[in-house]
């Protein structure tokens, strides 16, 4: 599916509001719910209270007639009223004997059956199409009665309702003012995030500098670190790429040119033994110009390689006698006496088994080009010495050796030994691929003269 028909996404700035104010409103909502249920509960208490104080003062004035023995109430109806008197509420009463019949009150106000508890006996009732709230009394003295006093509910229930009011209403505008203010302050905080996405976007592709980044919280900051160091490697990346492209164009125009001049010359010749020494000519050509790409592709491959570079524990001893094998023929071929010393310890060192291939390859390569002795016999040896906690495995040879001045330059990239500038051969770059590998790895490399002449080329691998 295309990003034109993809739905579109909510905002971050939507998304961090919705999930911090529907959890806050979830939980204002529960918390209003649970004050004013608590304080209707208290309101209904207190008024409740206050009408079981109404039943009490109404039992108190229950007397027994003198001559009759019968109970009686011993105030009027008029001076009722004024005992009972409310601005705001209809207050109802009667008083029943133990069968239920009605002593004085109103007689709607029956209880039927008359409970068993002795305690005070709360209920909400309808009567005459009013809410009431009612509560029946049980008396012993001065005889068995019950008294059934109620109240309608009105000043209660505005009184809730004015509880509920005053309670959720400032919280509201809180929390209207919270949804205001947090927005306001993820905005702000969001900004640089958005200067972020602004420069990224207009910024041109060839454009690989670190980007400005205002970061206001710590999460903004590394955000612009991890993309600055991706640029940085985009960076180095296009300029190996760079550097390959230029190195390969310039290096093999002499050669190519080498073997195209070659061709020409052999074309225009008749004689079959020229034919034969130009077509040798352009197999050595062809020969120095393989080996100049392959290590051109060498360096390519080791600056690509500084990000994904796997190390685990290698046995080196091995690969030292794979390698010695590998050239002992070429060695022979140019009257070199091709040795190693301590190859069958067995060492491991941690490393990458391919890159410490290449350079025994190019070390053992160097050294049979430009290694050789001229005056006395050929020798290039091999060497690995254990201790505690590293390997070091040296190539060394009995050739004319580098000077001091020399030395440190010898490993940087088209740098060549006087041998090589003699011989004409070669392009700078063995012991360039050999500082590369052995940098990635985390090794160190040293280069010494041999007594009384000579290179050796060391490298320590640090153990597993």
């Amino acid at each position: 599916m295309s990003l034109a028909h993809e739905p579109q996404k909510p905002s971050l700035r939507n998304r961090l509001l919705r999930h911090v104010l529907l959890p806050l409103a979830f939980t204002w909502l529960l918390g209003s719910a649970l004050v004013v249920t608590v304080a209707a509960y208290f309101t209904q208490q207190a008024y409740d209270r206050a009408l079981l104080d109404d039943a009490y003062l109404v039992a108190s004035h229950v007397r027994r007639n003198p001559e009759s023995g019968e109970l009686e109430l011993s105030l009027s109806t008029q001076e009722m009223r004024t005992v009972l008197f409310d601005q705001s509420e209809v207050l109802l009463f009667a008083v029943l004997r133990p069968d239920g019949s009605l002593l004085a009150g109103h007689k709607g106000l029956h209880v039927d059956p008359l409970g068993e508890s002795k305690g005070p006996n709360f209920q909400s009732l309808d009567y005459q199409s009013r809410n009431l709230r009612r509560v029946t009394i049980h008396r012993q003295q001065p005889a068995e009665f019950y008294v059934v006093m109620a109240q309608t509910t009105m000043s209660r229930d505005r009184l809730i309702q004015r509880l509920l009011v005053f309670s959720i209403a400032p919280q509201i505008l809180l929390l209207i003012f919270l949804a205001a203010w947090l927005q306001r302050a993820i905005e702000k905080d969001l900004d640089p995030l958005a200067a972020l996405e602004k420069g990224l976007g207009q910024r041109d592709a060839r454009d690989l500098t670190p980007v400005t980044v205002s970061a206001s919280t710590r999460d903004i900051q590394r955000l612009g670190q991890a993309i600055n160091a991706l640029l940085g490697r985009v960076a180095d990346s296009v300029q190996a790429q760079r550097e390959f492209s230029g190195n390969v164009a310039h290096e093999l125009r002499t050669p190519l040119a080498g073997i195209r001049a070659l061709a020409d010359y052999g074309l225009r010749q008749n004689e079959p033994r020229i034919w034969k020494e130009q077509l040798e000519g352009i197999a050595q050509s062809q020969a120095r110009a393989s080996h100049l790409v392959d290590q051109l592709l060498a360096l390519a491959l080791a600056d690509e390689a500084q990000q994904t570079l796997e190390q685990k524990p290698i046995a080196i001893d091995q690969l030292v006698r794979e390698a010695v094998m590998r050239f002992l023929p070429r060695a022979d071929a140019a009257g070199v006496d091709l040795g190693a010393n301590n190859a069958e310890l067995v060492c491991t060192v941690l490393g990458n088994g391919a890159l410490i291939e290449g350079v025994l390859n190019n070390l053992l390569d160097n050294a049979l080009r430009y290694g050789l002795a001229s005056e006395e016999a050929k020798r290039i040896t091999v060497a690995l010495v254990d201790n505690p906690q590293s390997v070091v495995l040296s190539v060394y040879d009995n050739g004319p050796g580098v000077s001091k001045a020399h030395l440190q330059k010898l490993s940087k990239r088209w740098v060549q030994g006087s041998a090589g500038e003699a011989l004409k051969e070669g392009s700078g770059l063995g012991l360039a691929i050999v500082k590369a590998y052995v940098s990635l790895m985390g090794a160190k490399l040293q280069l010494d003269n041999e007594t009384p002449h000579g290179l050796r080329v060391s490298v320590t691998f640090p153990k597993p």
